[in-house]
């Protein structure tokens, strides 16, 4: 009787672990910051390629450090083990990387970094939506500040900056990225991006998603690029003397708003600052304009890059939870055209379900209100920028017209 007793008690405290580890197991980790060092080998003098193998071997060291998930697959054949396989996964991301410490012993290079890794949201990017690459219209981040740019002459970070940010969506490929950095967004760029209508909306954000065919527009503002003491860039004798020995604080700061808008409606989707803090460290005249080669070789350079891909992983995660939507612009009986197409993702026989657009006589200028209608489009002509279906039921007799919004979630 006993041995039974103690063998259920074994067996309740496995279950009762089993429960607490799949409770644990199903909730979502919380950031954390974490420290990770890299090595590297100097190769012919190349220390600034050592630097770049060492920080990517932090990097996977803080992200193993914070979540890693270990699976191992073995192959059998007539009772022989042939091969086995062990394979570590982490699926996290970094944001705010600092250099803690680099480190230099003869052809080695040991570089420690410090990070907050956070996991990687999954609730969003399981629909057929995710499969399709929206439309994003990057406009200017212009200066709050523009003295700020003056050590280093970075007077060109407002359409730099949104360039960048390009670039990076543009190589993620996730997103139909449209240039429009030259382009302001906000007259009032001390209250921007908070300065807009009652309504919460941006008339000029609709009229330009509406110009470029975008349903989504990416704007911002920089906020801070100054440097930490302005005296200490003086071109005095003693100010030189001064940097030289490191007597004077030679950080910079960066702070830059960024909000991605729906272009439909008007409406925020998404706002975050983004900031940074690091050594100028530049010699004389060798950084001249934001992101340039002298800029990219600082260590200041290298944080803002860092934030850079902060932003566009960011604009990633944010349009990864939104659906898929783009306008008709034409209807004739049971067809219908849209203005997406194959660069957009779509195929033939996809299917989008209709949404009417309706504004209200007393408030055309207010936000359009999206009815669902019950039809759907099913597509049998795609071409690169448009495509072609037909509606599950007679337009003229549901009243589907140009301007309503075809939508896959």
């Amino acid at each position: 009787m006993t041995a039974c007793y103690r063998r259920l008690q074994q067996c309740i405290s496995i279950a009762a672990a089993c429960a607490l580890a799949l409770i644990f197991a199903s909730q979502p980790l919380l950031a954390a910051v974490v420290e990770g060092v890299g090595h590297a080998s100097i190769h012919n003098g190349d220390i600034d390629s050592a630097r770049a193998l060492a920080r990517q071997a932090a990097m996977r060291d803080m992200a193993l450090q914070y979540d890693a998930r270990i699976s191992n697959s073995d192959t059998v054949e007539n009772g022989v083990l042939i091969s086995s396989r062990l394979r570590v996964t982490s699926d996290v991301s970094a944001r705010n990387v600092q250099v803690v410490d680099e480190f230099r012993s003869g052809q080695l290079l040991r570089l420690t970094l410090r990070a907050e890794m956070t996991a990687q949201q999954s609730s969003c990017g399981k629909g057929a939506a995710s499969t399709l690459k929206k439309r994003v219209a990057i406009t200017g981040f212009p200066l709050l500040y523009p003295d700020h740019a003056r050590v280093g002459r970075l007077d060109d970070a407002g359409e730099m900056l949104p360039q960048q940010l390009q670039a990076r969506l543009r190589n993620a490929g996730s997103v139909q990225v449209l240039s429009a950095t030259s382009l302001r967004m906000y007259d009032d760029l001390l209250n921007a991006p908070t300065a807009q209508q009652d309504d919460n909306r941006l008339t000029n954000v609709r009229q330009l998603a509406r110009e470029l065919g975008a349903q989504f527009v990416v704007s911002g503002v920089i906020r801070d690029l100054d440097v930490a003491d302005p005296a200490a860039w003086n071109t005095s004798v003693l100010g030189k003397l001064k940097r030289s020995v490191r007597a004077v604080d030679q950080s910079r700061r960066f702070i830059a708003d960024m909000v991605i808008y729906d272009g439909f409606s008007g409406a925020p989707v998404y706002q975050q600052r983004f900031s940074a803090r690091a050594q100028w460290n530049a010699g004389p005249g060798s950084a001249k304009g934001f992101a340039s080669a002298g800029f990219e070789q600082t260590d200041y350079g290298q944080a803002v890059a860092q934030v850079m891909d902060d932003m566009a992983q960011s604009v990633t995660d944010a349009l990864n939870c939104q659906p898929f939507m783009t306008r008709i612009s034409r209807v004739d009986g049971d067809l219908a055209t849209i203005e997406s197409g194959a660069t957009s993702g779509l195929r033939p026989s996809a299917t989008l379900q209709v949404y009417r657009s309706a504004q209200h006589f007393e408030a055309l200028d207010a936000t359009p209100e999206l009815s669902e209608t019950g039809v759907s489009i099913t597509l049998n002509n795609v071409h690169p920028e448009f495509a072609s279906g037909k509606l599950s039921a007679h337009g003229g007799q549901t009243n589907i017209q140009q301007d309503d919004i075809a939508v896959v979630w």
